[in-house]
Order: structure tokens, then C-alpha cells, then sequence
């Protein structure tokens, strides 16, 4: 199901979050540019469809015209500069979100070569419970998981205890 280069142990703990909460079969607008894990949905038996490399920051007419089962942001509200405007315009009742959590020992991510491709957020679990919650969320479920990477150094051997993912399951109030 994985190709070697794709993170593994994240995508399936994804897949397995998800369909603890969500019916197969189920419509998704999956927020970003089709992906490795978007096809991964559609494999699990999902209809998914993904928003087109807009800027989410400023164009939300996917979002608010999307009339489906549920919303997915999977590694995507770190790079918005302003993730409540979308999560005000999502009109499902369900939305299922992952975001990278804020290290105490790392930098957040900066791409110096592709502006979109940085993180303007990274997270404390409580930052995004609280920005859900005024936008009109209820979390429901969530998870925090490690992402262990085969490297040698402080930083790597800190990377297999210590929470990277939060991965949220939250309903509209």
C-alpha cells in the first residue's frame, strides 16, 4: 500500500484515526493538491476530492461551496497564516485535522526557496483545541504520536519519544 519514500507510520495511524470516525464510502474534500495520502482515502474506499493549490488563506470558495461528508486538512493549516478563516468557512459536520506539534528542540520548517512551503504555525496541542474551538469545532478524539527518524544525534534520538503529530477528529457545534 506505501511506497518506500512515503512516511508509513504516519499515513497509517491516519488511515486507521479516520476510519474510526468516518463511514467508508463517505465524500471528502481533502484540503491541498492531490497527494500520496489522498489517493491512500480513495484506496480505503473514500470519495475524495482536493482543493486546487489555491492560497487558503484568501481563496475559501472550495471550501464554503463544499457540501460533502467530511473535510480533511492533513499537514495543511501550518503553512496558513490565518487557519481560522478556513476553518470558519468548512460547512460539514465533520473535519479531521493533523498539524507537525511544536519542538522544543527543532526550528519550525522554513523552505528559504518556496515561500508556500513553510510553516507558519507549529502547534501546541492546546493552540489548535482553542482555534477550533472558536471556530465553531468540538474535538471529539485526538491523537499525538512520535515520528522516529532512522538518523544518529540528540535531535533524532528526542524525535522517538517525544509527540511530532497531533491528529484531531472534531464535529460542528
Amino acid at each position: 500500500m506505501y511506497e518506500n519514500s512515503f512516511p508509513k507510520k504516519r499515513f497509517q495511524k491516519t488511515l486507521e484515526f479516520l476510519e474510526k470516525h468516518l463511514e467508508k464510502n463517505s465524500s471528502i474534500l481533502d484540503l491541498g493538491v492531490e497527494n500520496p495520502f489522498s489517493k491512500i482515502m480513495s484506496d480505503a474506499g473514500y470519495k475524495v476530492v482536493n482543493t486546487s493549490g489555491e492560497d487558503l488563506d484568501d481563496e475559501l470558495t472550495a471550501i464554503s461551496s463544499f457540501t460533502g461528508d467530511a473535510v480533511t486538512a492533513f499537514e495543511i493549516f501550518e503553512h496558513l497564516v490565518a487557519p481560522y478563516n478556513a476553518l470558519k468557512e468548512i460547512k460539514t459536520k465533520k473535519l479531521f485535522i493533523s498539524v507537525p506539534m511544536k519542538l522544543w528542540f527543532a526550528s519550525a520548517y522554513r523552505n528559504k526557496n518556496d515561500v508556500r512551503d513553510q510553516h507558519y504555525h507549529e502547534f501546541e496541542s492546546w493552540q489548535l483545541d482553542y482555534v477550533l474551538e472558536k471556530a465553531g469545532w468540538k474535538v471529539i478524539d485526538s491523537i499525538k504520536f512520535t515520528n522516529p527518524v532512522k538518523k544518529f544525534g540528540i535531535r533524532p534520538f528526542l524525535r522517538r519519544f517525544t509527540p511530532r503529530y497531533y491528529l484531531v477528529y472534531c464535529e460542528k457545534r
